[in-house]
C-alpha cells in the first residue's frame, strides 16, 4: 500500500498553530501528512516534536502552519506571510503529495517549490525539504519526476532533504487509516524519526535568532 494525501480542507487555511515558547522558530509548512488529520489532536509528528526538542531542553517553538489538502501553490501564496509573522530559523516544507494527486504540471509544482524555498532563505531560514513520491500506477516517468522534484529544488536552492518522508510507513497497510490514504497515530514516531536526524543537524548548525 501506499499512501496518498488528501484534498479535503481540514484547518483554517489562514491560522497557524504554535506553541507558547518564546524561542526562536521552526515552521512547519504541510499538508495532511502534518496537521493531524484522523488522529487526535496533539498526536501528530508535529507535536511528538515539540516534545522532543523539550526533552532535549532546545528552546525553540514550532509552529504549525500545515493545512490538509494544501497544495504548493497555496503554501507559496502563505509563505511571506508566515515568515513575517514567526521569522523562523528552520523552515519545514512537506508539500507536493496534493500536486500530483490532483495531476496538476509537475514544472509548476517545481517552481512552487523552488520559490518558497528561496523566500525562505532570504528571510533568513535554513530549509529542511521532506520528499515525497507517488504510487506505480502513476506511470514510472510520472513517478520519477515526481521524486526528482524534490532532489532538483534541494541542490538548487540550497536546502536539505530528506529523500522519502513516509520511509518505514508508505509499505505497511496497517499504519493507514481505513481510508488507506492517511497514516495512523502509531505511524507518526515513524515520521518523526525520518525527520529527525536532518532537523537535527541544522539545529547543531544553525545559530539561533532571537524572536521579534
Amino acid at each position: 500500500m501506499f499512501a496518498l494525501l488528501s484534498v479535503a480542507a481540514f484547518d483554517n487555511p489562514r491560522l497557524a498553530h504554535a506553541d507558547s515558547s518564546t524561542g526562536p522558530a521552526i515552521l512547519v509548512l504541510g499538508d495532511s501528512l502534518s496537521a493531524e488529520y484522523g488522529i487526535p489532536r496533539g498526536t501528530g509528528w508535529v507535536e511528538l516534536l515539540r516534545a522532543r526538542l523539550a526533552s532535549e531542553g532546545r528552546a525553540h517553538r514550532v509552529v504549525n502552519a500545515s493545512i490538509s489538502g494544501e497544495t504548493t501553490s497555496g503554501g507559496r501564496a502563505r509563505i511571506d506571510a508566515l515568515l513575517a509573522a514567526h521569522r523562523p530559523d528552520i523552515v519545514i516544507l512537506e508539500l507536493g503529495g496534493n500536486d500530483a494527486l490532483r495531476g496538476l504540471n509537475l514544472n509548476a509544482s517545481a517552481e512552487n517549490l523552488r520559490d518558497i524555498t528561496a523566500r525562505s532563505r532570504r528571510a533568513g531560514a535554513k530549509v529542511l525539504l521532506l520528499g515525497m513520491q507517488v504510487p506505480p500506477n502513476y506511470g514510472r516517468a510520472y513517478s520519477q519526476r515526481f521524486a526528482g522534484i524534490y532532489e532538483e529544488v534541494a541542490r538548487r536552492e540550497g536546502a536539505v532533504r530528506v529523500p522519502f518522508f513516509l520511509t518505514g510507513v508508505a509499505e505497511r497497510i496497517e499504519l493507514f487509516q481505513s481510508d488507506r490514504i492517511h497514516p495512523t497515530e502509531a505511524a507518526q514516531p515513524i515520521l518523526l524519526e525520518n525527520v529527525w536526524p536532518a532537523l537535527r543537524r541544522l539545529l547543531d548548525t544553525v545559530p539561533a535568532r532571537k524572536p521579534a
